[in-house]
């Protein structure tokens, strides 16, 4: 993870994950690259994953084990809930937010479902999105600015709004790249490949 000028912990550097939702699909997509420092060391890395049966995608932006360590356990609620997310979420936001050890974490998660789609931070929120749309890391504000302008003024499916929108994040950001992953669910529950 960065820190900022003074040394503290900026949850905001290292990658840039989105998640649109429109039209029965939801669309979740991750850049590939690994900084550390000012130094990259990794191209394609996979930060968009599906977990509990491929029925959710979570994507991270943090620490790479951190984040490993909260999907783990998101996939473990989701198993003590039958796969209800929003129940899971509410249970890893707790733990998170009250266990000495997941409060050291440094990672955001985005998770979704074919119905939902939710913000994890390790202050304990559970944030759903008002429009559909929702973004973290370092290139999070130029890839929800982008996809916002495309869903309210464009006919563009969901997935060639997350590809446009990833592509201008990557143009800005020092901290975000080209090397995409995606993965989509419908609102039917069917699983597209990424």
């Amino acid at each position: 993870m960065q820190t900022d000028h003074r040394g503290r912990f900026s949850p905001f550097h290292g990658t840039t994950v989105l998640a649109v939702r429109r039209n029965g699909r939801v669309i979740v997509a991750g850049d590939g690259q690994v900084t550390m420092n000012d130094t990259i060391v990794k191209h394609r890395a996979r930060k968009v994953r599906r977990i509990y049966h491929d029925r959710i995608i979570v994507g991270f932006a943090g620490a790479t084990a951190d984040a490993l360590t909260l999907s783990e356990k998101l996939e473990a609620k989701l198993e003590k809930s039958n796969g209800n997310l929003t129940r899971a979420a509410v249970d890893l936001a707790r733990d998170w937010r009250t266990d000495k050890m997941l409060r050291r974490l440094e990672a955001l998660m985005v998770a979704a479902d074919a119905g939902k789609t939710y913000l994890l931070s390790g202050t304990g929120d559970i944030i759903e999105p008002d429009e559909d749309i929702i973004a973290i890391g370092s290139g999070a504000v130029a890839a929800q600015a982008a996809a916002t302008a495309l869903m309210r003024h464009s006919p563009l499916d969901p997935l060639e709004i997350v590809k446009h929108a990833m592509a201008i994040a990557a143009s800005l950001c020092v901290y975000t790249n080209s090397e995409i992953t995606i993965e989509e669910i419908t609102s039917n529950g069917s699983i597209e490949a990424g």
